[in-house]
């Protein structure tokens, strides 16, 4: 059951004429909150704030300090705005070794990340439910690459990136029998259900993604992770709870133990025993889907291997650092010296010191080990302890300046704190039920430390009601001062978990800001209208066609029959920036498309029955949008009628194959 800080629960149920509202919840936001979240029209923000959708499957681009929506990125979940998913170039980008999947569920973000600093180049995202990382090319704002990951289930402690983006490194939240050992009972657990740790190399020269190596771990849940950095670089670190491997009725069952684990992985060491011939390969199936933006087209391919090593056999790759337990949160100060575990029913946060732990090591000072991985003593690693800093400790971040911040999802407050004596410096409540937090900059080398955000999960009294379910809410706090200030609070997209942010400039100075026809090599790309045509192969249909303000081209089309399958291969001819255009069509049973400037997009059309069919353009586009339509005749199947088509009723623009296939 959940507590707000300074409210009880009677009070929520409670039915008055006033709104239930903490105390001094009026008073919250300072005299001048106003003027520092104020963006003149026509003036940009200073950050982009990227956020997880959660439940949603897709991301967020919020600027900072206004709270503004600026774009949603679709990645795990179709989306019909733009055809995501729908379109057949986008399709293979949501394959999977289970099939088609059109919905996930996505938590975290990562920026990727040179000498420990954000570069502005990808964003890295996880599916939780069918394992996946995915990578947005921050030059166009587009899913580029998704990878699925064997082995695992749950990819809740992921994607999470190495300082200079060697590696993306993902956890599996659901310890599960190795893929392809089959019908396994689930009361084999200690026996069957291992968790596995994936390393996902990035190819420094393009970017591509690889599973280099996984590492099989003993049957634990992994929770969040981050990598060192600075002095602690080569080493990661993981939350994981269930150390006593229940199978059921975990929130009893996998809360006996007093303390759970942080497992520190030494991932170069793991780089060391890979190139020695030390991991085993391992037969599996997963997808890996790319999108060419020279192509403008998606593939996927089944993968059916991996390398494995395992932290039983090697025994100087993984070690345990005991926790309190149900840990969540494991985060790393900006030196790299400090690691911080969150256990969710903790009345402390416990601070762990790097360099403790290389001594521990060293002296080989351990209490026992769990599954053949060495089991630290808690002491020997302890910096300290923040006594009392709140209940429902989660998530903390950094402003670079010795503090850190913590969230306390039961007290509903954000907890500032110094990471060198453990002494709680600030509080502030938050409305409510706080879950991550996010300091631009917060997990890298050098947080910015301007502004705090809080990703909530409860609303009840902060915007109007919609029926049963209510938006979630971000709230931005000023950090600049000794003491927190709430600036703003407003609703979100979905259920957000983690974000990453970063000044605007790192971003703005890449953008593509339309395709190059020229650089089109799209195989059914229609460069100009004289190249229009529409061709028959066998019950195929393709349609070359283009689209430019405020006409398609051809815009009347005939000798389609019911049963073909006809694709229109659309191309916006436009070579201006923010002139996309949409197409649809009449029974169209999936969505429409949405084609960038200069973009080469495809829909798949499959009439059932004969008639009339209206095309027309679904971004408005010009003064003339509404005339930019056409009509395409569908005529029974065996029918004779010629398939021909045409622009401005001009016979040169019209075909009438002699032979299947042929055009005049």
């Amino acid at each position: 059951m959940k507590t707000y800080k300074k409210i009880g629960l009677a009070a929520f149920a409670a039915v008055s004429i006033v709104a239930c509202k903490p105390k001094g919840t009026e008073t919250a936001v300072s005299g001048d909150a106003a003027e520092k979240v104020y963006v003149a029209p026509g003036k940009h923000d200073e950050v982009y704030n990227f956020v997880s959708g959660g439940f949603n499957g897709q991301i967020s681009v919020v600027g900072l300090p206004s709270g503004r929506t600026l774009k949603i990125v679709p990645v795990f979940s179709v989306h019909p705005e733009n055809g995501y998913g729908f379109s057949e170039e986008t399709k293979p980008m949501l394959e999977t070794s289970h099939g088609f999947v059109p919905w996930d569920d996505q938590h975290h973000l990562a920026l990727s990340q040179t000498n420990g600093e954000i570069d502005g180049r990808y964003l890295f995202a996880n599916a939780n439910n069918t394992p996946r990382v995915a990578k947005i090319d921050l030059t166009t704002f587009k899913t580029t690459e998704i990878l699925e990951i064997p082995n695992s289930a749950g990819n809740h402690s992921s994607p999470f990136l190495t300082e200079n983006t060697e590696y993306v490194v993902a956890g599996t939240r659901f310890a599960v029998p190795v893929d392809g050992q089959g019908d396994v009972p689930i009361d084999s657990f200690k026996e069957n259900f291992k968790g596995y740790l994936s390393f996902i190399g990035i190819n420094k020269e393009d970017g591509k993604m690889d599973i280099t190596f996984q590492i099989e771990a003993p049957g634990f849940n992994f929770d969040l992770s981050h990598a060192g950095k600075g002095k602690s670089h080569g080493w990661f670190f993981f939350s994981c709870y269930n150390s006593e491997q229940a199978n059921t009725l975990l929130e009893v069952n996998a809360s006996q133990n007093e303390k759970d684990f942080i497992m520190a992985v030494n991932w170069k060491k793991a780089e060391e025993y890979l190139k020695a011939g030390k991991a085993k390969k391992m037969a599996v199936e997963y997808a890996h889907n790319t999108f060419d933006e020279s192509t403008l087209m998606a593939k996927s391919e089944i993968l059916k291997e991996v390398s494995v090593l395992s932290a039983k056999e090697l025994k100087d790759i993984c070690y345990l650092i005991p926790c309190p337990k149900s840990p969540h949160g494991c985060d790393i100060d900006p030196t790299g010296e400090y690691i911080i575990g969150s256990g969710k029913l903790a009345a402390l946060i416990p601070v762990f010191s790097f360099d403790k732990l290389m001594k521990a090591i060293s002296d080989k000072n351990f209490s026992g080990e769990f599954d053949g991985i060495p089991i630290l003593k808690y002491d020997a690693v302890l910096h300290g302890e923040v006594q009392k800093p709140g209940l429902g400790p989660l998530h903390t971040e950094f402003d670079g300046k010795g503090n850190a911040y913590t969230s306390m999802f039961v007290s509903s407050e954000v907890v500032k704190w110094d990471i060198a004596t453990c002494k709680v410096l600030d509080r502030t409540p938050t409305f409510y039920s706080v879950g991550h937090l996010m300091i631009p900059g917060g997990d890298t080398k050098n947080p910015y430390g301007k502004y705090l955000v809080a990703y909530n999960k409860i609303t009840k009294d902060r915007y109007l009601p919609t029926g049963p379910e209510l938006t979630q809410s971000a709230q931005l706090f000023d950090i600049s001062g000794d003491k927190m200030k709430l600036l703003l609070d407003f609703p979100t997209i979905g259920e957000p978990h983690y974000a990453q942010a970063g000044p605007a400039a790192l971003f703005t100075k890449n953008q593509v800001k339309f395709y190059k026809l020229e650089d089109n090599k799209h195989p059914y790309v229609t460069r100009g209208e004289a190249e229009s045509k529409v061709v028959r192969e066998g019950n195929k249909v393709h349609v070359y066609m283009t689209s430019i303000r405020s006409h398609f081209a051809p815009d009347n089309i005939e000798g389609v029959k019911v049963g073909d399958e006809v694709y229109f291969h659309v191309t916006n001819l436009e070579q201006d920036w923010d002139v996309p255009h949409g197409f649809a069509i009449k029974g169209a049973q999936n969505a429409e498309l949405l084609i960038m400037p200069g973009e080469t997009t495809t829909l798949k059309w499959v009439p059932l029955k004969a008639g009339m069919y209206p095309m027309y353009c679904t971004d408005f586009c010009s003064a003339l949008h509404q005339e930019m339509q056409g009509y395409v005749r569908v005529s029974p199947a065996g029918s004779n009628t010629p398939l021909i088509y045409s622009l401005n009723n001009k016979k040169d623009n019209a075909q009438s194959p002699i032979k299947q296939g042929e055009t005049k």
